[in-house]
C-alpha cells in the first residue's frame, strides 16, 4: 500500500472512531474554541479601569475634598466607598470590598499650609501584583497634580511666574518612550499571548491520546497492521494526527486574525509569519505528545509528561516574569520548552516589529523538530506493534 494511501486510511479511521467518541471530538474541535473565547472575553476590555477603592478622610478639608475627587477622576480608579473609621477601612480591605484605601490624615491641610509634608497613605494589597501596581501608579499621579497646583499657588503667590515655577519646581524631566505596546493594552500583550499556551497544552494532549489510545485500548494493531514497516507507521500516524492538528490550526488561526485585525490591531511587524510559526508550534506539540505515548506506551504516563512540558510553559516563557531574571536551572528548563521559542516569535513580530530575519530560525527548527519526533515516534510503534504484551497498559 501506498505511503498516502495508508495515511488516508489511517485518517479515515481515526475520523470514525471520532465520530463515536463524542468528548474525544470536542476536546480538538468546540472545546479549544470555548476556551479560547473566554479567553479573549476576559481580556477584551483591554486596559484595567476603575478598580475600586474606599477612602478615609479625616482631615475634611477643601484640600482632603480636592485630593478625592482627583482619584475618582483617574480613569483607573473608582472611589466606591467611603469611610468613618479605621476598622470600618480595615473590615473593607480584609473583605476584598475594595483593592485599597487612601487614608487621608487629620490636620493633613494644616501641615501642608504651614509649610511641613502632608502624608496621605495608602493601603493596598500586594498579593494581587496587577491590581497593585495599577493603583499605586494612579495614587501617585493623582496625589502629585494635587500637590504640585499646590506648589505652583504658592509660589505664583510669593511673586514667581507660573513658567519660572514649574521649571523651579521640575529642573530635571524624565521623558519616557514607551517602544512596544504603548497602550499597555492587557487584550494585546496577555490575551494574545495566553492563546498559544492553551492551545499548546491542547495539542500535545491530543497528540499524547490519540496514540496512547491505541496502546490502552489494544488495538494498535487494527490500526498498524500485524507487522508495520517504518514508512507505513510513519504515513499512519500523520494520518492520525493529521485531524488534530487541521482542527487546531483552524482554531488558532482564527483565534490570532481575530485578535488582531478582527478588534482593530494592525501589528507592526509580519502577522502571516507569525500565523505559520503558531501553526508549526502546534504541529510540534501534537508530535511531542505522540513521541511521548509511543516511546513509553502508556496514556497516563504520556498525559503526565504532557502537563509536566506544558502547563508551566506560560510561567517560563519570559512573558509574565523575565527570563533574564530567572536563576540559571529556570533559565536553562524555559529554553527547553517549545513555547518560550515561540513566544518570542509572536513578540518580536506583534509587539516589536523586528524584521522578519529575526524570527526566521525558530520556525524552520519547529519544522525539523517535528519531523524528526514524527520519524522517532514511527520507529518506536514499529517496536510495540511487534509487543503484543506491552498494550493495554493504563
Amino acid at each position: 500500500m501506498s505511503l498516502r494511501g495508508f495515511s488516508t486510511a489511517s485518517a479515515g479511521r481515526e475520523f470514525a472512531l471520532l465520530r463515536t467518541r463524542p468528548w474525544d471530538l470536542a476536546m480538538i474541535s468546540w472545546v479549544p474554541l470555548l476556551a479560547v473565547f473566554l479567553i479573549w472575553w476576559i481580556f477584551s476590555a483591554g486596559l484595567p479601569e476603575r478598580l475600586p477603592i474606599g477612602v478615609l478622610d479625616q482631615d475634611h478639608s477643601s484640600l482632603s475634598r480636592q485630593v478625592v475627587r482627583f482619584l475618582d477622576a483617574t480613569p483607573g480608579l473608582r472611589v466606591t466607598q467611603r469611610y468613618s473609621d479605621e476598622g470600618e477601612m480595615a473590615r473593607a480591605l480584609t473583605s476584598g470590598a475594595v483593592d485599597a484605601a487612601v487614608q487621608l490624615p487629620r490636620e493633613l491641610s494644616r501641615d501642608v499650609k504651614q509649610g511641613r509634608v502632608g502624608q496621605v497613605v495608602l493601603l493596598h494589597n500586594a498579593q494581587l501584583g496587577t491590581h497593585s501596581s495599577l493603583i499605586q501608579r494612579d495614587v501617585r499621579t493623582a496625589v502629585a497634580t494635587v500637590s504640585g497646583g499646590v506648589e505652583l499657588t504658592v509660589r505664583n503667590k510669593r511673586g514667581e511666574s507660573m513658567k519660572a515655577a514649574r521649571v523651579s519646581m521640575e529642573p530635571i524631566k524624565a521623558s519616557m518612550v514607551a517602544l512596544f505596546n504603548t497602550s499597555t493594552d492587557y487584550e494585546q500583550f496577555l490575551g494574545a499571548a495566553l492563546i498559544p499556551a492553551l492551545l499548546h497544552i491542547l495539542a500535545m494532549t491530543a497528540g499524547a491520546w490519540a496514540v496512547g489510545r491505541e496502546l490502552r485500548d489494544r488495538s494498535i494493531g487494527g490500526w498498524l497492521g500485524a507487522s508495520p514497516r517504518w514508512h507505513e507507521a510513519l504515513a499512519a500516524l500523520a494520518g492520525k494526527l493529521v485531524l488534530p492538528f487541521a482542527s487546531l490550526s483552524a482554531v488558532a488561526l482564527a483565534a490570532m486574525l481575530w485578535i488582531t485585525a478582527g478588534r482593530g490591531w494592525h501589528p507592526v511587524g509580519s502577522l502571516g509569519w507569525t500565523l505559520f510559526a503558531l501553526v508549526v508550534f502546534l504541529a510540534l506539540s501534537i508530535a511531542l505528545g505522540a513521541f511521548v505515548a509511543g516511546l513509553t506506551r502508556s496514556l497516563r504516563t504520556a498525559l503526565s509528561a504532557t502537563g509536566f512540558i506544558t502547563a508551566p510553559a506560560f510561567a517560563f516563557g519570559g512573558v509574565g516574569f523575565p527570563l533574564v531574571a530567572m536563576p540559571l536551572l529556570a533559565q536553562v528548563w524555559a529554553n527547553l520548552l517549545p513555547y518560550t521559542h515561540y513566544i518570542r516569535v509572536q513578540m518580536e513580530q506583534l509587539q516589536m516589529g523586528a524584521p522578519v530575519a529575526y524570527s526566521v530560525a525558530t520556525p524552520l527548527w519547529m519544522v525539523l523538530g517535528t519531523g524528526v519526533l514524527l520519524a522517532v515516534t514511527a520507529a518506536a510503534l514499529v517496536r510495540a506493534a511487534g509487543a503484543p504484551e506491552s498494550w493495554g497498559g493504563r
